[in-house]
């Protein structure tokens, strides 16, 4: 097994509308999130959510992982999804409780 190490999701701005960011290649073996960081700069509290969601599936209650509020300025690790492995196919999806105002990136490693 090779892991390679790769930009999940390039440091953007988090939607305001439940978004599909990153997709576990399906031919592969799955993607360790190493890394997961979002920054409110917004002037006012916000809130981001974040879903790891199985292959074929939708993002929904069953599969959300953390919402986190986040204060003018405040940035976040993540460490509930830190570690976790998504299966081929599996996604990240993300929320964000208002538009340009939570950014946010991953890293990991693609398992072939």
């Amino acid at each position: 097994m090779t892991a390679t190490a790769k930009v999940l999701i390039a440091h953007q701005d988090v939607e305001n509308a439940q978004t599909t960011k990153y997709p576990s290649p399906a031919s592969g073996k799955g993607t360790w999130i190493d890394k997961f960081t979002a920054r409110n700069h917004s002037g006012a509290t916000q809130s981001v959510s974040v879903n790891l969601v199985p292959s074929g599936g939708t993002a929904d209650n069953t599969n959300l992982i953390v919402t986190k509020s986040l204060a003018a300025g405040e940035t976040y690790g993540f460490p509930e999804i830190v570690g976790k492995l998504l299966g081929p196919g599996d996604f990240i999806s993300w929320i964000a409780s208002a538009g340009a105002a939570i950014s946010g990136g991953a890293n990991g490693r693609e398992l072939t």
